[in-house]
């Protein structure tokens, strides 16, 4: 043990802090009350000296190491201020000595650090079950199921902070060459003093509305459902895509958001957008400028635990998510359903705990979840009274919330 303040900060694992941290105290009378103050019950008190200020229950953090196994952890700076705490209310005779140093993990050690919450101490008993229990399943996974794993947790962990810009863009082409860019959607959402300022449009390619779609995906570049759509000529289309992007800048690091990135990062090439410095690796943390790439195809195959060779369309994606939508294949359409999926992912728990409540049971093995065919087909609702639904199933959709439109200053 040693009594210094330690020269880093970082993170204590729970289990250490929890089953070791007072055993290895050296007077023995100050052990229970440290046992006590970290019990299950006391930390999600209103009372207790690790309450936060609008949270119910207590705020911990869940980190995640290079090969995807997770830990529930403590901030050096929680652990420091129990033992002070401690001490000032006369419950032990000192200030207890932290746990050694070696138990002192760094960011350098973890991949992905994000807060996390537990309301009673029976959701973070629990807890401490499931982590285990993924960990385990984790055993030999698929590395890009690992990579997927990182990332949905980066992109939780840079959400909760609001900053920056995130902006989901899409373009629709002419099925038969797709040179030629009939239709682009956006929905972007910046933070101004901590309140969500949002914006979204469709533009239609005046010149290219003799280039219909049917064969391959419906044409329904006359039904976005999210505003009003602007027909304009094919050079102000070009200009106002590179406007838009000029514009997210001073709003700090800018998140482009997709679903299947490849074919729309082509298109913004193609129309000559400066995208210099696109990094498809999201940092370690956020950062001051930059422009970097995330795609919704990535987050849900996270939360699936699908590795290569399986990506799922939007309407899939947003169909397991619950999310309703109208007239995919609408550029505007397809870039607020973006943006809305990837709000849904972020918004949620950190990976596992999230799959497990979204499709409770089913993940027997490893961390790959087994669909079933239900939720596979997004029409499975419309087949009511020909196919009958499994027993106890009942879906809860997501509501596409009504939001006013400021504008972007």
């Amino acid at each position: 043990m040693s009594g210094d303040v330690p020269v880093v900060t970082g993170y204590y694992r729970y289990t250490d802090i929890w089953f070791e941290w007072h055993q290895a105290l050296p007077d023995v009378e100050d052990r229970a009350p440290v046992k006590s103050a970290l019990s299950h019950d006391a930390l999600v008190h209103p009372d207790h000296p690790l309450h936060v200020e609008g949270i119910k229950g207590v705020q911990m953090y869940m980190g995640t190491f290079p090969t995807g196994e997770a830990r529930l952890l403590f901030s050096s700076a929680q652990v420091d201020y129990l033992r002070y705490w401690l001490h000032a209310m006369k419950l032990t005779k000192n200030v207890v000595p932290l746990p050694y140093s070696d138990c002192l993990l760094t960011e350098s050690n973890l991949k992905t650090i994000s807060p996390i919450v537990y309301p009673d101490g029976g959701s973070l008993r629990q807890a401490i079950k499931v982590i285990e229990k993924n960990n385990k399943r984790l055993k030999g996974s698929n590395p890009l199921v690992t990579h997927r794993r990182h990332l949905f947790e980066r992109v939780r962990t840079f959400w909760t902070e609001k900053r920056g810009i995130w902006c989901a863009l899409d373009f629709e082409a002419w099925e038969r060459d797709h040179t030629v860019l009939t239709e682009f959607g956006w929905s972007l959402v910046s933070w101004k003093d901590g309140i969500p300022v949002e914006d979204r449009g469709h533009l239609i390619v005046e010149e290219a509305r003799k280039y219909t779609n049917s064969q391959y995906v419906p044409d329904y570049r006359y039904n976005y459902t999210h505003g009003e759509s602007e027909i304009v000529k094919k050079a102000v289309f070009k200009e106002r895509i590179h406007d838009l992007i000029k514009s997210l800048a001073e709003y700090g690091p800018i998140f482009l958001v997709f679903h299947d990135n490849s074919q729309d990062i082509k298109d913004l090439n193609k129309l000559g957008v400066d995208l210099t410095g696109l990094s498809y690796i999201l940092p370690d943390n956020i950062p001051d400028t930059g422009i970097f790439v995330i795609d919704t195809s990535d987050l849900i195959g996270a939360l699936l635990g699908e590795g290569a060779g399986d990506k799922r369309s939007l309407d899939k994606t947003c169909s397991l998510l619950q999310i309703r939508t109208e007239y995919l294949h609408n550029a505007g359409n397809d870039a607020h359903y973006t943006l809305l999926s990837m709000k849904n992912m972020a918004d949620g728990d950190p990976v596992d705990i999230q799959r497990e409540k979204r499709w409770p049971n089913q993940t027997p093995a490893g961390v790959k979840v087994e669909l079933q065919p239900w939720q596979e087909d997004s029409d499975y609702s419309d087949e009511e009274g020909v196919i009958p639904p499994p027993l106890g199933y009942k879906p809860q959709p997501v509501q596409d919330p009504v939001i006013a439109k400021p504008e972007i200053a």
